[in-house]
């Protein structure tokens, strides 16, 4: 075996893009261990927790770090470079002049007005407030960021006449550009206000497969409707899609806010022109399905049957385990389950969580946590019920399926599937549905009738 490390000094890439390519060289035949990252100190720890000595390199410097046989260095460094190069990072622009060394001299140099930054949660914030001193908005993809810099930003935004989206902006949608994970979904009347990833995600490919588009969807964080927060740049995005001549309707959704923060909002939403309706998870509100339902009414359009692909699952009793990527989706299963099971038989796990993606991919590009954990589920006697989310679209996993369907098929307990996509989304939601129902799982593209199913399963077993 050859412990092949390099340090490339200066030569930035972002954390997804270097997660991706960490993933795909560890997957070439003859790698043991494969690391590709940013030399921050966490990303160093990690790489003695690979059995690497750490070299002598800053978190400006790229590390390339492989274990593997002679035979497979050269394979394995030519895969690096070739992830490294489709993403373009790293190098000159286009007018051939060398890289910018600062986000705010590439916002200046380009005339940028928007901007999405990716970096590790400690450096993000310095990212995002140079954007912002420079004159751009911000996507703030990075998650780790601090509450209090959080609301630091977005006051700083605000000063500007900017908006912050994030930290843990997941998808966005503006001008029909899709930013982060986001799915192929057609333009339209409705603007989104998301401080919810997979929640936005859903609203849109409900809205879609009623052949309804969508004009923006601003994310504002998963903590903007908090306490802490005040829901900042979700009052800033709802001024900034009332005024959009594009926007006839403005949909607000949510994992539960602060009910103070709420109440703030729905007034805020009150004195706008442009008719706003709330998607705000929590026990006594409607769920996601139920809010794309009244959005449509709103519009005229009357809500079809959504899509299912049943598969024959037998009643279990046991607990409802939830594996899932998204945290809107896992937070709406659990409000929805618990109206007919106790919580002592609810297991829900977000994988998408801070504490399970600091220094690894989201599960929705790298799945290995939650296979693992369906592996155990799927043998444990006192699980009734695996119940998964699978997120398609642009930054997502290329063929989700082809992963999650050997280890449903392997699981000895029914499972059910809440399917996020469009028919358009490069996965293909109707290939992915079929291999998922071929593994014996039962597919819902509304995961409020994906737990719904769930939890009668495991009610009716309990019979």
């Amino acid at each position: 075996m050859a412990r092949h490390v390099e340090v490339r000094p200066g030569a930035y890439h972002d954390s997804v893009t270097l997660m991706v390519a960490s993933r795909a060289v560890a997957e070439e035949p003859g790698v043991a261990a494969a690391l590709v990252a940013m030399a921050t100190e966490l990303n160093l720890d990690l790489l003695r927790g690979l059995g690497f000595p750490p070299p002598q390199a800053g978190p400006n410097d790229l590390v390339i770090a492989l274990d593997v046989n002679d035979a497979a260095l050269r394979p394995a460094l030519a895969r690096v470079e070739a992830e490294l190069t489709a993403t373009g990072g790293g190098g000159g622009d286009l007018a051939g002049q060398p890289p910018p060394r600062t986000v705010g001299s590439a916002v200046r140099r380009s005339g940028a007005d928007l901007v999405v930054v990716s970096t590790p949660g400690t450096y993000a914030a310095l990212d995002a407030f140079d954007a912002l001193e420079a004159g751009a908005s911000v996507v703030l993809f990075s998650d780790n960021v601090p509450v209090d810099v959080e609301v630091r930003l977005k006051d700083a935004a605000a000063a500007r006449d900017l908006l912050v989206m994030g930290p843990d902006c997941g998808t966005a949608v503006v001008g029909g550009v899709g930013l982060g994970f986001a799915n192929a979904v057609r333009s339209g009347p409705v603007g989104l206000v998301a401080a919810s990833g997979t929640g936005a995600q859903q609203l849109m490919c409900l809205l879609d497969a009623a052949g309804v588009g969508v004009s923006h969807c601003l994310g504002v964080g998963g903590r903007d409707l908090s306490a802490a927060v005040g829901a900042r740049s979700t009052l800033r995005a709802l001024n900034l899609l009332a005024a959009d001549p594009a926007t006839e309707m403005i949909v607000v959704v949510s994992k539960p806010p602060a009910p103070e923060v709420a109440e703030r909002v729905r007034a805020h939403a009150a004195g706008l022109s442009t008719p706003v309706r709330f998607a705000l998870l929590g026990r006594g509100q409607p769920d996601l399905t139920a809010a794309a339902e009244d959005a449509l009414r709103a519009l005229g359009v009357e809500p079809p049957s959504w899509p299912q692909w049943p598969a024959p699952l037998r009643a279990r009793p046991g607990t409802l385990r939830g594996l899932f990527s998204g945290g809107t989706l896992c937070a709406e299963a659990a409000v929805v389950a618990a109206e007919q099971l106790p919580p002592s038989r609810l297991a829900m796990t977000d994988f998408g969580d801070d504490e399970y993606t600091r220094g690894r991919a989201h599960p929705m590009i790298d799945p290995g946590l939650r296979l693992d954990a369906l592996a155990a589920a799927g043998t444990d006697p006192d699980v009734g019920v695996v119940l998964l989310d699978v997120v398609l679209g642009h930054g997502a996993h290329p063929d989700p399926a082809a992963d999650l369907a050997p280890a449903i098929a392997a699981a000895a307990v029914p499972v059910v599937v809440a399917l996020v996509g469009t028919a358009a989304d490069p996965q293909g939601r109707d290939r992915q549905a079929a291999a998922l129902q071929a593994a014996g799982a039962h597919v819902f593209a509304s995961n409020a009738a994906a737990a719904r199913c769930a939890a009668a399963l495991v009610g009716d077993g309990a019979r």
